[in-house]
């Protein structure tokens, strides 16, 4: 190594990409082909269920970009269900009048009718069989024929057809979207500018087979692939229950054509809230549900690969042929508090990066070391270091700095950010409190008892806010959330000093 390398050319050079994976323009150097994507492509799982940053997305993406090339998936296209930025395209949902979840699902099936329809007829263009010809009129005389296939496009077709159905300027009777076919529009009612047509009604059942009657004369497999459910609602709970409840009964439904599938990336919080209320047929789904759990060695090693990425750097450090343990702890030092008892820096790290479930996101890991590479930066220009009398790069001070500002961050834009007014009312009771509390103290704490306190309890548990010590009948807020919410170490309902087992 070159004795007059200054560390912060060094740390310069260090890049881990960007923890979201809609703006990692590198994601597929770094991907880990975990079991959920491998259940994915070998179509094992349709539904990909994971917390937020564990990875959904990327797994969307990196299935978009090579299924083309994938043995496995030879014979199949997928297709983008949503809009990949912007708003989502299913939040114009929420500016119509509530639906019943039968409504939605006649809904959700038109979409995709329409969707892969039109698909299909781009591909073929005039040479149409007679199959191919019924689809075309099919989609033409109900409107929802479209020289655009994309999601966005054939999506607000669908909105503005219903539209015109619920909101007539003149009528004899009140109008409905079916539950059963496409939405119906009956003479001599006046819907804006011009008089509605005389369509018959279609039944889901016989047009969706038309529809996989011409994939199977194609020889063709569609998957759609959703994306982005937890955006589309977001704010109107009295619409995102009863439409996302339609979709998985949708999936279910269309189970019986064999020639396209739905494939659904679903934040695991709004799972449950979906099948909260019970759900027929749950064991179907759950059949085919893929959870996106991580483990340490599978952290380390998506953080190394991207380290990795960076000859420059990985050949400052002398880590060609090192091994990802070897890497971490050329960047960190053995431990971050130098006691005996104390856990080794990745323990303490992967401690840090975890909620009250043990989830432990991907884009924590990330966050924390580059928000550590940051302020080592910072705290180098103020006290250059040369890199040869330096046997790790990122120093204690700045890990832990780092750890303060993920925690303030993840407080604010998961907690805060998703939980609802209620709930992150009660999450800054605990602002300034002590880590470990009974169902005593967060009686007190948060003003509420006997049964609306279990389910405060028990939701704030779901979301990863509270882990339950059940040997103690306790509570405590994961370190994750300690630092931005000011709690500190210790029992609530004890004068006993704060012990190390609580680190």
């Amino acid at each position: 190594m070159n004795p007059q390398t200054d560390t912060r050319d060094v740390l310069n050079l260090l890049d881990v990409g960007n923890s979201v994976a809609e703006f990692d323009q590198s994601l597929e150097k770094y991907f880990v082909e975990n079991e959920a994507f491998n259940s994915l492509i070998s179509d094992r799982a349709d539904i990909i269920a994971g917390d937020k940053g564990t990875g959904k997305t990327a797994v969307y993406r990196i299935l978009q970009k090579r299924y083309a090339s994938l043995p496995e998936l030879k014979g199949v296209e997928v297709l983008a269900g949503f809009n990949p930025s912007g708003s989502p395209v299913f939040q114009k949902l929420v500016q119509q009048d509530q639906l019943s979840e039968g409504q939605y699902s006649s809904l959700w099936k038109t979409y995709f009718l329409s969707l892969i329809g039109n698909w299909i007829l781009g591909i073929v263009g005039n040479e149409q069989s007679p199959e191919l010809a019924k689809l075309d009129k099919l989609l033409t005389e109900t409107g929802l024929r479209s020289a655009d296939d994309k999601a966005a496009t054939i999506f607000s077709k669908i909105i503005n057809s219903i539209q015109r159905v619920l909101t007539p300027t003149s009528a004899e009777m009140e109008m409905t979207i079916s539950e059963t076919g496409i939405p119906i529009v009956t003479p001599r009612i006046h819907f804006g500018k011009s008089e509605s047509q005389n369509i018959v009604e279609v039944s889901h059942e016989s047009s969706l087979k038309l529809l996989n009657d011409c994939l199977k004369e194609l020889d063709i497999k569609v998957w759609v692939a959703m994306d982005r459910l937890d955006e589309a609602f977001q704010g109107f709970p009295e619409i995102e229950i009863p439409a996302l409840r339609a979709l998985l009964r949708t999936y279910l439904d269309l189970w019986e054509f064999d020639q396209f599938r739905l494939k659904l990336f679903v934040r695991r919080d709004l799972f449950r809230r979906i099948i909260g209320d019970g759900f027929v047929n749950l064991t179907h789904i759950n059949a085919r549900k893929k959870e996106i759990i991580w483990d340490e060695a599978d952290l380390l090693n998506l953080l190394t690969r991207r380290i990795k990425d960076g000859a420059k750097f990985l050949e400052k450090i002398s880590g060609k042929n090192a091994t990802d343990e070897q890497i971490f702890y050329r960047l960190f030092p053995p431990k971050v508090d130098q006691a005996e008892r104390k856990p080794t820096t990745l323990n303490w790290v992967m401690s840090r990066i975890r909620d009250g479930n043990d989830v432990r996101p991907p884009r924590n890991l990330i966050d924390l070391v580059e928000m550590a590479r940051e302020e080592q930066m910072r705290a180098d220009a103020r006290s250059p270091r040369v890199l040869e009398s330096e046997s790790f790069l990122i120093a204690s001070d700045a890990i832990k700095a780092a750890q303060v500002r993920l925690s303030a961050q993840r407080v604010e834009d998961t907690l805060m950010a998703e939980a609802g007014a209620e709930t992150a009312g009660r999450i800054d009771k605990f602002r300034g409190a002590k880590a470990e509390q009974n169902l005593a103290s967060l009686s007190s704490m948060l003003g509420i008892v006997d049964g609306e306190l279990v389910r405060a309890v028990r939701h704030l548990k779901e979301i990863g806010f509270l882990e339950e010590i059940r040997a103690r009948n306790t509570w405590k807020v994961p370190m994750l959330y300690r630092e931005g919410l000011e709690v500190t170490q210790g029992k609530a309902f004890s004068n006993e000093p704060a012990s190390e087992e609580d680190d």
